[in-house]
């Protein structure tokens, strides 16, 4: 059931509708990292580089370019320390986005039920937010553990398997059921969940498709909320 759901949702990322949006995702991405760019440069000339350069006020006229430099080295600086950021600003620009992920999932394979209900906009950027305060704080953990031997690795698995399987399944399913049934029913099939939760976490692992997690773990999770569901209803899947 697990991998089925992967399969179905790894299939879905090259769906047309699902590239528009990964694309709107990565637009916004970078459009908020240039932002974010320009305004650190920004204080960075104003504030602090008149700060650090009062330190040499006899440097002589000649030593002139290093300022310049200083300031290439530092504009790449901040450059390399975005680029890090560029995972968890897609986590949290596409947190805005999963209920569309979610619609295209159940209108291409899903058609002939009841189509789910999104969340408003105030409760989707709730859950954006804390979607990637999971991720940071699994991944916090995940870096305290690093130094133990042995554990880093597994660390790793466990704990943005849980917190993912737990937050994106609990997305899927609060399309048709309440909050707390929604939280109930993922307890009752918290194993599975958690399986789901560790190929979730496998995608993670892997550098630049990684920007591709969130897209496909909404998508894997609708699946593996409707799966369970027909499986209760004894309807065969």
């Amino acid at each position: 059931m697990i991998l089925e759901a992967a399969r179905l949702s790894a299939i879905n990322l090259f769906a047309a509708e699902t590239r528009s949006v990964f694309w709107k995702v990565l637009g916004l991405t970078i459009l908020v990292l240039i932002g974010l760019w320009l305004a650190l440069r920004s204080a960075f000339v104003s504030f602090l580089f008149p700060w650090i350069a009062d330190f040499f006020p006899a440097m002589p006229e000649w030593a002139g370019w290093l300022s310049f430099v200083f300031l290439i080295v530092a504009g790449i600086g901040l450059a390399l320390g975005l680029a890090l950021l560029l995972s968890p600003v897609t986590a949290l620009i596409a947190g805005l986005f999963l209920d569309d992920v979610a619609e295209v999932v159940e209108k291409r394979d899903y058609p002939d039920d009841v189509p789910g209900t999104a969340m408003p906009l105030g409760p989707a950027m709730a859950s954006s937010l804390k979607f990637l305060g999971v991720v940071i704080l699994g991944n916090i953990v995940a870096l305290f553990l690093l130094f133990i031997p042995g554990v880093n690795l597994i660390a790793f698995f466990l704990v943005n398997g849980y917190l993912l399987g737990r937050e994106f399944f609990e997305f899927a399913a609060m399309r048709f059921r309440p909050p707390e049934e929604a939280r109930l029913f993922r307890q009752k099939h918290a194993p599975t969940v958690f399986l789901g939760g560790l190929v979730i976490a496998a995608f993670l692992a892997i550098p630049l498709v990684n920007l591709l997690t969130p897209l496909f773990a909404a998508g894997m999770m609708v699946h593996l909320h409707k799966l369970l569901s027909r499986r209760e209803l004894g309807v065969r899947v």
